[in-house]
């Protein structure tokens, strides 16, 4: 990931792109909704969708057509919730296919589905699931940054298998190929980036509270006090 332009077969390309673009419509919707009603988020969603950009730009050869590199997603999600990440997500993609050669224009459906789409929901699903057992933040954000980026790569290898499958041992020999070598990479990246979204976090929980407890990232009233005191140690 990113899935390198002309790269998958003309089909699969147009599945994988119809396959998000309800996600993106919906985000889109999410995205206006939260600008008109909280035009005070503004600065935060820029810096959500920074963060990603500069993240995913960093990349290290992986397979052929592929590369592996940070996603950056992981934050945009627990602050905003995935819908709004995948309109973000998109729009950070799109760029780096313009502006970048980084990825590219017909494989920005599967870019997007696995990294805008897959990869902040099962981010943000591990970082609620912590959380509801009452997991500290910074654990549950570094648990949602690590899994948003490494859920981005296994879906990654799942697309590339589906599109290339192996001569004799079909789609789960091409999974098992693509994920192994991914993984080589992806594991330490995926640690290193739920440090940085941790490191990032603590930032805003000093210099924006009132923000992140409006977002639901940070409790209210006392349990509130005592969740900040902790986070910012």
């Amino acid at each position: 990931m990113h899935i390198a332009e002309g790269f998958l077969p003309p089909a699969h390309a147009v599945a994988w792109g119809v396959a998000s673009a309800p996600f993106v419509v919906h985000g889109a919707r999410s995205l206006t909704r939260e600008v008109r009603e909280h035009p005070e988020s503004t600065l935060l969603l820029g810096a959500a969708g920074a963060f990603t950009f500069v993240l995913s730009a960093l990349k290290l050869p992986s397979v052929t057509g592929s590369c592996s590199h940070p996603t950056g997603t992981g934050l945009g999600a627990i602050l905003f919730r995935p819908p709004i990440m995948a309109v973000l997500g998109t729009i950070v993609l799109l760029f780096q296919a313009l502006l970048l050669a980084h990825g590219g224009l017909t494989t920005l459906g599967a870019n997007v589905f696995s990294m805008a789409i897959v990869g902040p929901w099962a981010g943000y699903g591990a970082y609620r699931l912590l959380r509801r057992f009452g997991v500290p933040l910074m654990a549950g954000v570094f648990a949602g940054a690590f899994v948003a980026d490494l859920s981005t790569y296994c879906v990654t290898s799942v697309q590339l298998a589906l599109a290339f499958p192996d001569p004799s041992s079909g789609f789960l020999g091409a999974l098992g190929k693509f994920g192994s070598i991914f993984a080589v990479t992806q594991i330490p990246l995926a640690i290193s980036e739920g440090l940085l979204t941790v490191l990032v976090m603590r930032l805003l929980v000093q210099s924006s509270k009132g923000e992140l407890t409006r977002l639901g990232v940070l409790l209210s009233g006392n349990r509130n006090r005592t969740e900040t005191e902790a986070a910012a140690r």
